[in-house]
């Protein structure tokens, strides 16, 4: 029985060379024993590490929530800073604008260079489109050239103004409302600009070639007739001399005008409604003039009303008796008195 025992033993203790290799890994190999004696009781699988570990990620989780806050603030007051900045930007640019736009309106108003390619004429010029206007032009088969300047008629339409406040003086004229000057003001930068219009509104419905300075221009340059006339018969008042300078200048003049006017329309049709009504308002203009400050218009207005005499009133008068008998009063007065007693 001893001898079975002792091989197992002696291949326990590496008697055996099967069992050799197994023993001397076991023995030699250092790093794959486990020394339990040397082993630390504290280690990280203890409930008071577990605790510090689990405080330890709560802080760092807090302390990456309070930055990913402080980090949303910085972009929304960032965004929000910027949105300002962008509102207060845009704000200055529409006032810059608007400031711009301002300063551009009143200085196109207080600005003369605007206003100079209007007046830039010299006086030779004016003078020989002053005779120009007095003498009708032939071809009209082609547009007639229009001045493009207002110094010659915005001086004429002065000088009939002049001359107007003349007429009114001389004849004794009394406006109730307004001054004389006023008046005469109003009467002829009346004419001038209204009928301006009203001719380039029908012009434009006439399909006329004309624009609105030409239109100013031409009907300013027409009142030098008038001019001409009306300081004539205002100072020599005979009325067979203004009726012939009144076919004579004036229609000249208004024959100028519709020349112009008949060589920039197409249409026979067009031409006689324009033409037509342009040289009845000057012709008739020219007469207003004349007969609305005259001294001839207090005659005709005496001569249909009147002399202004004050109405009669009733005075009493004493009735002289020295020459009757007093029998036949008393008789008359018997006799009044039956006639009016009530039977």
């Amino acid at each position: 029985m001893a001898s079975p025992v002792a091989p197992v033993g002696g291949a326990r203790n590496g008697a055996s060379p099967e069992w050799g290799g197994f023993e001397e890994n076991i023995q030699g190999g250092g790093s794959a024993v486990i020394d339990m004696e040397n082993m630390d009781d504290t280690s990280g699988s203890s409930f008071e590490d577990m605790g510090e570990l689990h405080q330890r990620l709560r802080e760092e989780e807090v302390d990456a929530d309070a930055a990913a806050a402080e980090e949303e603030d910085g972009e929304f007051l960032g965004m929000k800073g910027f949105k300002g900045q962008l509102s207060r930007q845009v704000a200055d640019q529409m006032w810059q604008a608007g400031k711009r736009q301002a300063s551009k309106a009143f200085s196109l108003y207080a600005n003369i260079d605007i206003l100079r390619p209007y007046f830039d004429v010299e006086p030779a010029q004016v003078r020989s489109r002053l005779l120009e206007s007095m003498i009708p032009v032939k071809m009209v088969n082609f547009p007639q050239k229009i001045a493009g300047e207002l110094y010659g008629p915005l001086m004429l339409v002065f000088t009939l103004v002049a001359i107007l406040l003349h007429g009114m003086k001389t004849s004794d004229t009394i406006i109730r409302e307004g001054t004389l000057m006023g008046t005469a003001i109003g009467t002829c930068f009346g004419y001038w600009l209204g009928v301006s219009s009203f001719i380039y509104f029908l012009a434009y419905l006439c399909n006329a070639q004309i624009t609105m300075l030409q239109m100013l221009a031409l009907l300013g340059y027409g009142l030098f007739g008038h001019c001409i006339v009306l300081f004539i018969t205002y100072n020599i008042h005979l009325h067979a001399l203004f009726y012939l300078f009144w076919l004579l200048v004036g229609g000249l003049s208004t024959l100028r005008m519709v020349a112009v006017l008949v060589s920039r329309t197409v249409g026979p049709t067009q031409r006689l409604l324009l033409c037509g009504t342009l040289a009845t308002l000057h012709m008739l203009f020219l007469l207003y003039l004349h007969f609305a400050y005259h001294k001839v218009v207090e005659g005709i207005l005496d001569t249909l009303e009147g002399p202004n005499i004050p109405p009669i009133q009733r005075v009493p008068r004493d009735i002289p008796i020295a020459g009757l008998p007093i029998a036949v009063l008393n008789a008359t007065a018997k006799a009044v008195a039956l006639t009016l007693q009530p039977h």
